[in-house]
């Protein structure tokens, strides 16, 4: 198994000597530099015992009453793992780097708002990518939402709706508009370009 995966490794290093479109947007297929580059990344952050979530790319609002969320990217994520693993006292190993790597799908959370305690059940997520509807492989969304920072003021409520969006779907170079649809009515919408993530 682990001769498996080195090899599979030393596959993803030779991918480096291609051509490649992008120190930035969202790198599906991320070369040996950049991966290591981002594991490094999450050592020095579990060192400064910074948060591993600053490794999260977020949009919308940052403050507690408007709508925000963030989405992990591949290099995020071994980002966000190494810090974890490097918190205690441990080194990533190869199956665990792997399994971010061959992830199909990337993750989008978001925080919405309303005013009864159950507005988010059935909520849906797309993306909008010059006039194409991508659709979610999976949405889940709180059944019973939280008591905002407003409470009882209006909006009353918080709940989170995730969402994975399968890589082969969406251009991951594209501006994008993410919408999240309550069953109750209304939507959030974030624009966000890809190509500006790193």
């Amino acid at each position: 198994m682990r001769a498996k995966l080195r090899t599979r490794l030393l596959c993803v290093a030779a991918l480096s000597c291609l051509p490649h479109v992008s120190a930035h947007a969202i790198d599906v297929h991320p070369d040996a530099e950049q991966i290591q580059t981002a594991l490094n990344q999450g050592k020095e952050a579990a060192k400064k015992r910074s948060s591993p979530d600053t490794f999260y790319v977020r949009f919308g609002a940052t403050n507690e009453l408007h709508p925000g969320g963030f989405l992990v990217t591949k290099l995020g994520g071994l980002s966000v793992m190494a810090a974890h693993v490097a918190l205690r006292g441990m080194e990533p190993s190869e199956a665990d780097i792997m399994q971010v790597l061959e992830g199909q799908t990337m993750l989008v959370s978001t925080v919405i708002f309303g005013n009864v305690p159950n507005f988010a059940v059935d909520s849906y997520m797309v993306f909008e990518q010059g006039g194409k509807t991508i659709k979610p492989v999976t949405v889940r969304f709180d059944g019973f939402a939280d008591r905002s920072a407003a409470w009882p003021e209006s909006p009353r409520f918080r709940a989170k709706v995730i969402a994975s969006f399968n890589y082969a779907d969406f251009d991951p170079h594209a501006n994008t508009t993410i919408t999240v649809f309550p069953a109750s009515g209304g939507e959030s919408s974030f624009r966000i370009d890809f190509s500006k993530i790193h």
